[in-house]
């Protein structure tokens, strides 16, 4: 049998999630990679909708796949296809498998079911039904489903991008359902009919499905269609290199956007979950673009490393537009109640960005510049502000009064001017200084701190306090 990476064919890929809840961020990397591959080759990147479970599929869970797919920038170059929509379709291939002698049907009661189960599995074997060499019973009313018949004997070898070759021994592959008993077509016949008809060429997924593909490519050779390619991905793991679960934190993409992470530092971040190019860490799409190739996907799984993402995180941060960190900071604020100036939030951002990894930590840095005069001063700050620090905020407050240059240069080094003149450490009224500047909230650096507020803030503030405690 030859091996199947080698597709002659346009390169098409899919990602297919089920609407049964949360877009996993395991199902975003799986996205990611469908998607770089897609366009390293110049190939098409498909979005089906997997929604033959009805009683768990529904509606709201259809928006969140779409809405994180287009949060992330990975949306499908086509209109989604709907597997449930498609059950008449699938029903016309299991007749096709029925009348090539490919499939039966199964009489076989729930009861009869569970003790060939319990049989199949003391034995070493996969289900094999009594009905797949009887003929049915004449005029019978009776239930059934259709099952597919599978070889009983050899081996089934799944060339695998990811992981090499692995082989089935077909003994230990079920004659698996094709149709329930109401007609309802069964998950990997509805999958293969569907990559069958979306012209996939590369089944790229989580290896979770890896046993699927060997039930898969029998129903593909079964219809004499050309198989897809398979890629199966490893998982990703929690730090501790344990299933990512709950207790490690986030896991659905929503989360990641409401914890302030920017949309192309998780691509980037995602892309590095399994595959690399070297050791660069922070690179743009163009370049994972150009660099990926699925067959170099690790087999191992891999660990969501929290520090990491926080990295590469601040460092888009860093080189985002101050526009649209201003509007992202501002809806953080607006949601904790915080009543936003918007010239003032953008005068202040540009300047406190590079110490913020989210843009939760964005709007901390900069809350202190929204809040309105006077400010409130915290215990802390009114513990230091004694006499002499009043008497040097004072003299600092008429130094910097005089000054017209109110950059971050120029203030940084008034201040270190002043302390000198002063003949004290930076310690000795800093502090104090921050805390009447920013009420006791999180802020930078003194010179950052002043250049955010602006001149008239600034001093208006330390008149406040000066005023009060005096």
């Amino acid at each position: 049998m030859s091996d199947p990476s080698s597709v002659d064919r346009p390169v098409v890929t899919r990602i297919a999630p089920s609407p049964t809840g949360m877009l996993h961020i395991g199902t975003a990397r799986t996205a990611l990679f469908n998607w770089l591959y897609a366009r390293h080759t110049g190939g098409t990147y498909l979005l089906r909708v997997e929604d033959t479970d009805r009683e768990r599929s529904t509606e709201e869970a259809v928006q969140v796949i779409f809405q994180s797919l287009k949060w992330l920038g990975l949306e499908p170059d086509a209109p989604p296809v709907f597997q449930h929509a498609r059950a008449d379709r699938h029903r016309e291939a299991v007749q096709q498998l029925f009348e090539a002698g490919n499939a039966y049907r199964c009489y076989m009661t729930i009861e009869e079911l569970e003790a060939e189960r319990t049989k199949a599995r003391a034995e070493g074997r996969a289900i094999r039904s009594p009905w797949r060499d009887r003929e049915p019973p004449t005029g019978s009313n009776a239930p059934f489903v259709l099952r597919f018949r599978g070889p009983r004997d050899g081996q089934t070898v799944v060339h695998d991008l990811v992981k090499g070759p692995i082989t089935f021994m077909n003994k230990e592959l079920d004659d698996l359902v094709l149709l329930r008993s109401d007609g309802a077509p069964t998950y990997n016949l509805a999958v293969v009919v569907d990559d069958h008809d979306m012209g996939i060429t590369h089944v790229i997924r989580g290896d979770d499905h890896l046993s699927n593909a060997a039930r898969q490519s029998l129903i593909f050779e079964a219809l004499e269609w050309a198989k897809p390619a398979f890629a199966h991905l490893p998982m990703i793991h929690g730090p501790d290199g344990a299933k990512l679960s709950k207790r490690h934190g986030a896991q659905a993409v929503s989360e990641f956007a409401d914890m302030g992470y920017l949309p192309e530092a998780m691509r980037n971040y995602l892309a590095r979950l399994g595959w690399g190019h070297g050791d660069d860490e922070v690179f743009s799409d163009a370049q994972a673009i150009d660099w990926f190739d699925v067959k170099d996907v690790v087999s191992a799984p891999a660990r969501l490393d929290w520090a990491k993402l926080n990295f590469i995180n601040g460092q888009y941060i860093r080189t985002a537009d101050d526009g649209r960190l201003t509007e992202l900071t501002a809806e953080v604020h607006r949601g904790r109640g915080v009543e936003v100036n918007e010239a003032v939030l953008a005068r202040a951002v540009p300047l406190l960005k590079e110490g913020a990894k989210t843009i939760l930590e964005l709007a901390d840095l900069t809350l202190f510049v929204l809040k309105r005069r006077p400010l409130a001063l915290d215990d802390k700050t009114l513990g230091q502000l004694n006499e002499e620090t009043l008497a040097r905020l004072s003299r600092l407050r008429e130094r910097l009064a005089e000054h017209a240059d109110w950059s971050h240069g120029a203030l940084a080094q008034s201040l270190r001017d002043f302390a000198e003149a002063e003949g004290v450490g930076m310690g000795k009224f800093g502090p104090a200084l921050r805390g009447v500047l920013s009420g006791g909230a999180p802020a930078p650096d003194l010179a950052s701190t002043l250049a955010a507020l602006a001149r008239e803030e600034s001093l208006g503030r330390l008149d406040d306090a000066l005023s009060q405690l005096r």
